[in-house]
């Protein structure tokens, strides 16, 4: 079985005490071979009161709670009777195993916040076909023209309306195609 993420809700509020029970829950129960990273997603935004800026931090998704791991009978038994926690996001009906989050969403969410670099894609090469995975061309495929692993940008052309239409995007926004 793979690790993957996944959405737990809880209790609005409740984010940072969650992460923290379950943190503790993980090392006290020796869930670390089960259960790795646990987020509350966050952005930090500048906010202007009474002529003064002040960095604060803002929770992206108020009342959820991203966590990686590998799911089985014993991982989801020990999140979900975490405190706060009142359940998973894509379970359908009791003791049903929730749905995990695409590649392309959670590290997409992980850039945002700045807490995680999305994976080098070092399988991509000038001609290589991807999909556009996010924004107003998502479905589309291009054609890889270079790759700026520094930036963690891609240079693609699209063909589109009969022309050739290159555009920037960054490696969360493409998949490649096999």
């Amino acid at each position: 079985m793979e690790k993957q993420w996944y959405v737990v809700h809880t209790y609005a509020g409740y984010e940072n005490k969650v992460k923290t029970d379950l943190e503790r829950r993980v090392a006290s129960m020796n869930m670390e071979d089960k259960i790795f990273r646990i987020i509350v997603p966050t952005q930090e935004e500048i906010e202007v009161k009474d002529g003064q800026k002040k960095t604060v931090e803002r929770k992206v998704f108020p009342g959820y709670v991203l966590v990686e791991m590998i799911m089985d009978d014993d991982s989801w038994y020990v999140v979900r009777n975490t405190p706060g926690v009142t359940g998973f996001v894509g379970s359908h009906g009791a003791g049903s195993k929730p749905v995990p989050l695409r590649t392309d969403e959670i590290r997409n969410i992980l850039f945002r916040m700045g807490a995680d670099e999305p994976e080098v894609r070092m399988d991509l090469h000038p001609g290589d076909s991807v999909r556009i995975v996010e924004g107003p061309f998502a479905d589309f495929v291009a054609t890889v023209e270079s790759i700026d692993t520094e930036h963690q940008k891609v240079r693609v052309v699209l063909s589109m309306f009969g022309r050739e239409t290159p555009m920037q995007l960054s490696f969360a926004q493409v998949e490649k195609m096999d």
